[in-house]
């Protein structure tokens, strides 16, 4: 039996029900542990008065918003990955760097067990228990909800309500909800039956497209290898920059997305996801590796994409597999190093301005108008060799209906 337990805490309904059942059922000490991914000041407000509240011993919060970005954002930003063509990964991404914090502080007070707070059809489920098993095979792993004999939010609200324990979810509007920098996520509620449109208030982050600034904004991003360095010109912290994006996409209604995605665990699911800045972000770069990436290496980059976004949703981010087109996606991103401007106007964001020292594109080479620096006639030998199997295919065929008539 496990005696002390490091709970991954968000002081939402879950895990605030958690904590108490965790002590009744194996008699242990709880520790909670959040991570600071950028939920927001209501999210992280009073978090450990709750956690106590709730019988825990203590509450660590640690800071990982930096990290967050850094080491497993803009990785998976530079090569573009997108989850089915939509999903751009944001609760996927904070998972690892969660459990990595979750796990330094079972280590740091001496935890003999890990426990979570995911359902048991969900992918999270997975994506922590994965980091886990990867970063402390030697711990106890607790899965509440598959264990308990609560079988609904509902009666995890009756649960929580008989012990007194502080909670914020209501029984008439209950959605399930994971912010962080890079996105907010929407699941439940009405949006279990996929043929009920969002309901206005789901959205948290951005305006109606339909009722957005009929003004046009643009806003000039620097890329230094792949990562946005500055904004409008003014050099700026990965965390202010992207806070400071996520406010003028969002008011432009960027970045919304009503996606029913395949998740891990074989089922379908409905969720809602708004991603202003990361949106905005993703396109600047899409229109700067134009510019930079000759063909072969884009095609790599877009073939690699989709592994790699199969590897973060799935919660395989501590496997040599991600470290290895991890690796390759740095050295594309030495190729990614200039400034982009993108037009923001009701729920779209295109790039409008591109150019960086890196720049594979020649005007003199691509002008219609006279140049000097380029003959076609060259043009004449190269199409003769690209085109030289198809020659030969034609030439065998023409000889065996030849010779089939004869």
């Amino acid at each position: 039996m496990p005696r002390l337990i490091a709970l991954a805490y968000s002081g939402g309904l879950d895990t605030s029900a958690m904590v108490p059942w965790l002590i009744d059922r194996f008699g242990a000490r709880v520790i909670c542990v959040a991570g600071d991914v950028g939920q927001g000041a209501r999210e992280l407000e009073g978090l450990e008065e709750r956690a106590r509240a709730a019988g825990a011993e203590a509450c660590h919060v640690v800071d990982c918003r930096e990290p967050f970005l850094e080491e497993f954002v803009f990785p998976t930003m530079i090569l573009g990955s997108v989850y089915e063509g939509r999903y751009l990964l944001g609760t996927s991404m904070a998972r690892p760097v969660l459990a990595r914090a979750q796990v330094e502080v079972a280590r740091l007070v001496g935890a003999d067990a890990l426990a979570h707070g995911c359902t048991g059809k969900g992918n999270d489920q997975v994506r922590f228990e994965s980091a886990y098993a990867a970063l402390a095979p030697d711990l106890e792993v607790i899965a509440p909800w598959r264990m308990w004999d609560l079988r609904s939010r509902e009666d995890v609200l009756a649960y929580i309500r008989s012990r007194g324990v502080p909670y914020r979810a209501s029984g008439t509007k209950i959605y399930s909800r994971d912010a962080n920098l890079w996105h907010i996520s929407h699941e439940g509620g009405e949006l279990e039956d996929p043929w009920n449109p969002p309901p206005d208030d789901v959205w948290m982050l951005t305006a109606d497209p339909a009722t957005a600034p009929d003004r046009a904004e643009d806003v000039e991003i620097g890329f230094v290898d792949g990562r946005p360095r500055s904004l409008n010109g003014e050099p700026m912290e990965s965390t202010t920059l992207l806070a400071a994006l996520n406010a003028m996409a969002g008011r432009h209604g960027i970045g919304r997305v009503d996606i029913v995605e395949n998740r891990l665990v074989g089922m379908k699911s409905r969720g809602c996801y708004e991603t202003p800045g990361g949106t905005v972000l993703l396109e600047g770069l899409e229109g700067l590796a134009q510019l930079t990436l000759d063909r072969d290496t884009a095609l790599l980059r877009r073939r690699l994409a989709l592994d790699f976004a199969a590897i973060v949703y799935d919660g395989r981010w501590f496997t040599p597999v991600r470290e290895a087109i991890q690796a390759a996606g740095e050295s594309i991103s030495r190729l990614l190093t200039g400034d982009v401007v993108v037009r923001l106007f009701r729920g779209t964001a295109t790039t409008v301005r591109r150019r960086s020292p890196m720049g594979l594109y020649s005007e003199q080479y691509a002008t219609f108008g006279r140049d000097v620096v380029y003959d076609q006639r060259h043009a004449e030998g190269f199409i003769r060799l690209y085109s030289l199997p198809s020659r030969i295919r034609a030439t065998l065929a023409g000889a065996e209906h030849a010779a089939a008539h004869r």
